[in-house]
C-alpha cells in the first residue's frame, strides 16, 4: 500500500474567503514503512495573510513572491500522490483547500476524490482518544514524538511529525523488509523530489527477519501485552501471560 503524509499552510483559515495554498508537504509511505520520499512545496498565493496565520507559519508574501503559482506546480504534485491514500490531520481543511486551488484551474483537473483516497487521522485519534485534546502538537506528546523543534507550523515539518504519529497511533509499528531494497532510502533525512518513478507494483520479494528484528518484534509484542492487560492481538490462543 502507497500512502502519503499530506500537510498544507494556507494565507487564513476559509477557502471560501479566497483564501490560498502556500505551501504543500507530503511524506511517502510504502506498506509503512518511509521510503525517504518527500515532496515540498512553497507557493506565491497572490494574496496577503489573514491576520496570525502569518505569524503561525513564519510566511510572508514577500518571502513568496518569486515562488511558484499553484498552476505551475499542479501537474508536478498530483503526480506524486496520484493513486494513493493521503493520511491528513483534519483532512476536510487540507481537502477543501486543495480541491478550490484545482476548481481554479478549470474542470478537468476534478477533486481530489478522483485521484486518491483520504484517511483523517484527526477522526482515528478521536476514536482513540475521546474527550482528549488531539491537536499534533498534543498527540506527539502523548506518543512520545519529539516535536521540540517545531516552533512555527511548517508543511513538510507537520507532515513528517504526522507520520510517525500516524504510524504510532496505528499500532505504533513500522512494517519489516517488505518494500524491498529499491523502495526506501537509509536513514531518515527527507529528500524533495520533484522527478520520480511510478512505485513498484512487482511481486514483493521473500524476506526472512534477522535475529536482531525478531528479537525487536517480542519486545513490541510484550509492550502491547502490557497494555492490553496480558494479551495482544498477535499471539496464538494458547498464550498466557506470566
Amino acid at each position: 500500500m502507497r500512502q502519503i503524509i499530506l500537510d498544507t499552510e494556507t494565507t487564513g483559515l476559509e477557502w471560501r474567503k479566497g483564501n490560498r495554498v502556500v505551501e504543500i508537504g507530503c511524506v511517502e509511505l510504502l506498506e509503512r514503512r518511509p521510503t525517504g520520499r518527500t515532496y515540498h512545496q512553497y507557493i506565491n498565493p497572490q494574496r496577503e495573510f489573514e491576520q496570525g496565520a502569518a505569524e503561525v507559519t513564519g510566511l510572508s508574501l514577500e518571502f513568496l513572491s518569486d515562488k511558484p503559482l499553484f498552476a505551475a506546480i499542479a501537474d508536478e504534485f498530483l503526480a506524486f500522490i496520484d493513486g494513493a491514500e493521503l493520511v491528513i490531520h483534519n483532512a476536510a481543511f487540507d481537502v477543501g483547500f486543495l480541491d478550490y486551488e484545482l476548481s481554479r484551474l478549470g474542470e478537468h483537473y476534478g477533486r481530489l476524490a478522483d485521484r486518491v483516497t483520504v484517511e483523517d487521522s484527526l477522526l482515528l485519534a478521536r476514536q482513540r482518544y475521546p474527550g482528549q485534546r488531539n491537536s499534533l502538537d498534543a498527540l506527539c506528546k502523548r506518543l512520545g514524538v519529539d516535536n521540540t523543534h517545531r516552533q512555527l507550523h511548517g508543511a513538510l515539518l507537520d507532515a513528517q511529525l504526522l507520520c510517525d504519529v500516524y504510524l504510532n497511533l496505528t499500532a505504533g509499528q513500522r512494517e519489516i523488509g517488505f518494500g524491498g531494497a529499491e523502495d526506501a532510502a537509509p536513514g531518515t533525512a527527507a529528500t524533495v523530489v520533484h522527478r520520480f518513478d511510478s512505485a513498484n507494483t512487482g511481486a514483493r520479494p521473500r524476506v526472512s527477519p534477522t535475529v536482531d528484528e525478531l528479537a525487536a518484534h517480542e519486545a513490541r509484542l510484550a509492550t502491547l501485552r502490557k497494555k492490553a492487560g496480558g494479551r495482544c492481538l498477535w499471539d496464538p490462543p494458547a498464550f498466557e501471560a506470566v
